[in-house]
């Protein structure tokens, strides 16, 4: 008798927690616009994009943005509906994809004939301003596997307009981050 009551005691300790989830939060994707236009021809077949490092102000669940006195704060309770380690590989694998003449797809490498090259990219910073800049730096290195392209590492910068400090201004500045990102990387592959 006394164990049922505990359980049920137990219960009903949990209910309000559970309540207080993050229901309220609002979900954002981590994705690129859709880009037309013609393809970029680069130098290999296929290319295996190895996961992105993100540093950790960019991969938790919050979306962060730099305030002016360089304190990163959370935008209210907007949060990322993905893993952004694994959304940003998989939107830069899709915009590598249909931007150039090669076969793009993440890692693990999913088809028995290996790919042409690898592409590793590290982001150092990416994230939003309050200044009205979103922007992305790091290092890309990309290596042969069939002796093309020349294999190199390189650093980047991009920075893109937001027009407002806002959970979907923040989402669609980086969406257009992304693609600016792609042409570097594509710029790797020639």
């Amino acid at each position: 008798m006394i164990h049922k009551y505990i359980c049920r005691l137990a219960v009903v300790a949990v209910l309000p927690l559970a309540a207080c989830g993050s229901a309220d939060s609002a979900r954002y994707l981590i994705d690129a616009p859709a880009v037309t236009g013609a393809e970029t021809r680069v130098s290999v077949r296929s290319v295996e994009l190895r996961d992105v490092s993100l540093p950790s102000h960019a991969s938790g669940s919050e979306i962060l943005v730099r305030a002016e006195g360089g304190a990163l704060q959370a935008l209210g309770d907007a949060v990322w509906a993905d893993d952004p380690e694994r959304a940003v590989t998989g939107a830069l694998a899709q915009l590598l994809d249909d931007r150039s003449t090669a076969t793009v797809s993440a890692e693990p490498w999913p088809l028995l004939d290996g790919p042409s090259a690898r592409l590793d990219v590290r982001i150092d910073r990416m994230l939003a301003n309050t200044s009205g800049v979103f922007e992305i730096r790091g290092q890309a290195a990309v290596s042969a596997v069939d002796g093309r392209p020349r294999e190199r590492v390189e650093r980047f910068a991009i920075s893109v307009p937001i027009a407002e400090v806002s959970a979907a201004a923040v989402t669609e500045a980086q969406g257009r981050a992304l693609v600016a990102l792609s042409d570097e990387l594509i710029g790797l592959l020639r």
